[in-house]
């Protein structure tokens, strides 16, 4: 399954703000870490914050947060918000058996990975982010430490 790079930069948006729920991540420090445009990305953001997955807080040291539950949202609940994840329809070389045989196949792979989608939470994907990350690093940044 290909991803847009609108749907590409809500997961990695909400897997750094899930990270660390508390904190308010400014567009621009997640723009600027997945190289992109801060003004793409805040397009994105607002699709996010309109369907109650992330809030805005705006002024000095705003930003966005998490506002969803790590466990139940999965990676469908977001690609649904940018993709379009309704079946195909069919075309004209489908009314061939090699045409509707091919069809059959992509149809039941677009199943599989739909389910798989539908499967995988946030709460699972961070657990993989931190699998991938090397020994004493994290996805959500370290406390700074006191000052004495």
């Amino acid at each position: 399954m290909k991803l847009q790079q609108n749907t590409r930069l809500a997961l990695f948006s909400l897997l750094e703000f899930a990270a660390d729920p508390q904190r308010q991540i400014p567009a621009a420090e997640i723009a600027q870490k997945y190289d992109v445009s801060s003004h793409h990305l805040a397009k994105v953001l607002a699709e996010l914050s309109r369907v109650g997955m992330v809030q805005s807080v705006r002024g000095v040291g705003g930003g966005y947060r998490f506002i969803g539950n790590v466990r139940r949202l999965t990676l469908m609940d977001v690609i649904a918000c940018f993709e379009d994840v309704l079946p195909v329809e069919g075309k004209h070389s489908e009314a061939t058996p090699v045409g509707q045989a091919l069809t059959s196949v992509l149809s039941e792979i677009d199943a599989i990975a739909k389910a798989s989608m539908s499967s995988i939470t946030l709460e699972t994907m961070l657990r993989i982010v931190e699998r991938q990350q090397p020994l004493g690093s994290s996805l959500a940044p370290k406390p700074k430490p006191a000052k004495a």
